[in-house]
């Protein structure tokens, strides 16, 4: 199985490079992943639940960093073994380029699948590996806006925050007076 694309970030490169080595974000985007735990420099078990068409199963694996270009690119190297659901294994080139105020994210991976999961056909595992895919850039942008995204002003306030805007909208109800507006009036 191939894929590639590209992804635009509205976080900088750097942000973008700490959040693709950082275990905690790693987990919270990877769909499935029950737990990442490094194991040396630049690798990590992991323990991720995958379910393609009727097969579904707990995924023990690893994934280890090399080719490494701070903060512009790497090779991922991933392997997991599902038991009777089978295996996978591949690599993935992954390159951050800084664009405007923001840095673009591209992609280029491998796969092989074997097993039990490979026999529900080559479509569906393609289908899944996609939306997989598509999953986790959608929480990692979320998780970068979350960490690194324009922060509110701390003295902006929304209209019905402001001290005394709620006597001030009665007020503009009832005509001016502190009263309740009588039928008809308001």
């Amino acid at each position: 199985m191939e894929m590639q694309g590209t992804r635009q970030l509205a976080v900088t490169q750097q942000q973008a490079w700490e959040g693709l080595n950082d275990p905690e974000v790693l987990k919270a985007c990877i769909p499935g992943c029950d737990s990442i735990e490094a194991t040396g420099e630049n690798t990590w078990d992991l323990v991720n639940a995958i379910k393609v068409g009727p097969v579904a199963a707990k995924f023990k694996g690893s994934i280890a960093l090399s080719d490494i270009q701070p903060p512009e690119s790497y090779t991922l190297t991933f392997e997991g073994n599902g038991g009777v659901a089978g295996f996978g294994k591949g690599s993935a080139q992954v390159r951050l380029l800084p664009q405007g105020e923001g840095c673009e994210l591209a992609y280029s991976a491998s796969a092989t699948v074997g097993g039990k999961i490979a026999q529900v056909g080559q479509r569906l595992i393609d289908g899944v590996a996609k939306s997989m895919a598509e999953s986790f850039f959608k929480r990692f942008e979320e998780e970068m806006q979350r960490r690194h995204g324009p922060q509110p002003e701390s003295g902006a306030q929304e209209e019905g925050d402001k001290p005394g805007a709620l006597k001030k909208m009665w007020g503009k109800l009832t005509g001016g007076k502190g009263e309740p507006a009588a039928p008809g009036e308001a």
